[in-house]
């Protein structure tokens, strides 16, 4: 079920199936063409215009929060939270991410994350997010989940996300760059219940 998973580091995953997809690209050392590019919100390192630019062909589908202002040029597709696309087989879900006792997300700012259906499999990737009660009503069978601290989740409230979501697996990400360690995917690893994989940086 992972196989088709790539951790790029940071918070950038790429999946490969029906659509190739990306999410929030970020220090990219690759160049192969992206169908489908999910934005969660505008920060530097989950917007980053050189990063998409290294990806998107004139066929790419770029989509992002309606709430953010992006001077990004091409088929740009806006989402809402709570708001469904389809591309062919693939349909994409905008749920909410937001910090609950932090500033640097608010939940006014209507960031998100996305669930993702490709393949009969249900990707959740977070976003920058805390630990919150939306969690309650999500299922998927992989979970990416930012691990890291000060801006999201810490690598305990983590674990607790995912003992929410049950997910068949969870992966950890939103660490080794910025903020984050290596040390600490293997905390949230070492509190979860569920199957947690730490993957190595893809290239």
């Amino acid at each position: 079920m992972l196989e088709n998973v790539k951790w790029l580091g940071h918070s950038s995953i790429e999946i490969s199936g029906e659509k190739t997809i990306f999410i929030d690209p970020f220090q990219l050392k690759r160049s192969d063409p992206a169908d489908l590019i999910l934005i969660t919100h505008d920060h530097y390192d989950h917007l980053s215009v050189t990063d998409i630019e290294k990806i998107r062909t004139p066929k790419t589908t770029i989509v992002v929060p309606a709430s953010i202002k992006t001077y990004l040029q091409g088929n740009i597709r806006k989402i809402r939270i709570g708001d469904t696309l389809t591309f062919d087989t693939v349909v994409i879900e905008a749920v909410p991410a937001y910090n609950i006792q932090k500033s640097y997300h608010p939940r006014a700012n209507n960031n998100v994350g996305y669930l993702i259906t490709m393949g009969g499999v249900r990707y959740y990737h977070a976003g920058d997010t805390d630990l919150i009660p939306e969690m309650n009503k999500l299922s998927c069978d992989i979970a990416f989940l930012p691990i890291g601290g000060i801006y999201t989740m810490s690598a305990t409230d983590a674990a607790r996300a995912a003992e929410l979501i049950r997910p068949k697996f969870a992966v950890p990400i939103h660490y080794g760059s910025i903020v984050g360690s290596l040390a600490d995917a293997q905390k949230f690893k070492d509190l979860c219940s569920c199957e947690v994989v730490i993957l190595s940086k893809g290239v």
